[in-house]
């Protein structure tokens, strides 16, 4: 059983109101057991939404030390916790141990995040949920590791 960005599997529940659909995942879908999630629907947020950026990296979202804002500015950090918070949930109850998330995604990026300067840099670093994934022990890998 592993996670997997809903996006990636068809589901138009990104920023933008589009999917980002994969055909890997979805022929890994015919094959292994699932789960889609979008953390930012689960935390409440609207679909479409404004353009988010962590400022300081998941991790530190978590710990406190940093913030996700949409470009206008606004403060959307606990929203983005709250998320990351329910997909753990959806994680124990299906028992998963690895999830498959979007690269870039300020809740599932995994390795590589936008810098939070609405610059298109790309920085080192984790999203929210990928973040709070990895510290309780659940294997986290992009669509981009996948073969």
């Amino acid at each position: 059983m592993k996670l997997v960005s809903a996006c990636l599997l068809g589901a138009k529940c990104r920023y933008s109101g589009q999917a980002k659909s994969d055909n890997r995942m979805v022929e890994l879908d015919k094959k292994e057991e699932l789960v889609p999630v979008c953390p930012e629907q689960l935390a409440g947020l609207p679909t479409p939404r404004e353009p988010v950026e962590i400022q300081g990296g998941g991790e530190a979202v978590l710990a406190g030390r940093g913030r996700v804002v949409t470009k206008s500015g606004r403060d959307v950090t606990q929203e983005f916790i709250k998320g990351a918070q329910e997909t753990l949930k959806v994680a124990k109850i299906f028992e998963a141990k690895e999830a498959i998330l979007k690269q870039k995604s300020p809740s599932c990026g995994c390795g590589k995040i936008y810098d939070g300067t609405f610059s298109g840099q790309l920085t080192k670093g984790d999203g929210v949920t990928t973040a709070l994934l990895k510290q309780n022990g659940i294997r986290c890998v992009s669509e981009e590791d996948i073969n």
